[in-house]
């Protein structure tokens, strides 16, 4: 039986995906379904979760956050998923991403520095029904080596160059969505990678915290 607090946070998640992203141009029907199913106040502190589905990042702590809901969508829309993708997650945060990920994709490696915010992804993930996913902890600049290649990575970390050992451990023809260049001149960036190099496509502004490697 759902209760009212259930319903409550089932209106607020449509109301997101409606005004946030749908009228923002976020078109992908997998990706709007997959937003709408994940529950987002499952992955902020409880302290702030009346604010889950703000239009806005919010703190997690460790001087990292978790992104807003548009950036998230937008990142997914243009990874282009399928279902059937192997997938690597560079930044895992609260878990939310690499939830919605999860939602998209065949199934989701997802790495984070911080030993406390990946022990709290990994508890988010179980809660929400994505415990399939492979959280681990580490330096996310050098991805994870045993699992690859990658169909799609998504890095939630800017940098102002493609990191190697990323690009080493996509496929060929896998596409990677990684925020490019410095605090206040950020764009989403996708890179595809082919028998030539690789291709480059930017898209939106945005601001991220940096990839720092360990």
């Amino acid at each position: 039986m759902r209760t009212a607090a259930v319903a409550d946070w089932e209106r607020r998640r449509a109301h997101m995906v409606d005004r946030q992203l749908r009228r923002r141009g976020i078109s992908d029907q997998r990706v709007l379904d997959a937003m709408s199913r994940v529950p987002r106040e499952e992955f902020v502190p409880q302290s702030i979760a009346d604010h889950a589905y703000d239009d806005a990042a919010l703190p997690i702590g460790h001087g990292q956050t978790i992104s807003q809901p548009f950036i998230v969508a937008a990142m997914a829309e243009l990874l282009a998923l399928d279902g059937t993708e192997h997938l690597l997650d560079v930044g895992t945060g609260s878990g939310y991403a690499a939830a919605v990920l999860d939602e998209l994709a065949g199934d989701v490696v997802s790495i984070e520095r911080v030993a406390v915010l990946g022990e709290q992804a990994r508890g988010a993930l179980q809660r929400t029904g994505h415990d399939g996913v492979d959280v681990r902890v580490g330096d996310g600049t050098k991805g994870a080596p045993d699992r690859a290649p990658y169909d799609a990575i998504s890095v939630a970390a800017a940098t102002n160059r493609i990191p190697p050992a990323l690009y080493d451990q996509l496929a060929v023809g896998g596409r990677m969505v990684l925020p490019r260049g410095e605090p206040g001149g950020q764009r989403l960036v996708r890179v595809v990678r082919t028998e030539e190099g690789p291709v480059e496509t930017a898209s939106l502004a945005c601001r991220f915290v940096p990839l720092v490697p360990d």
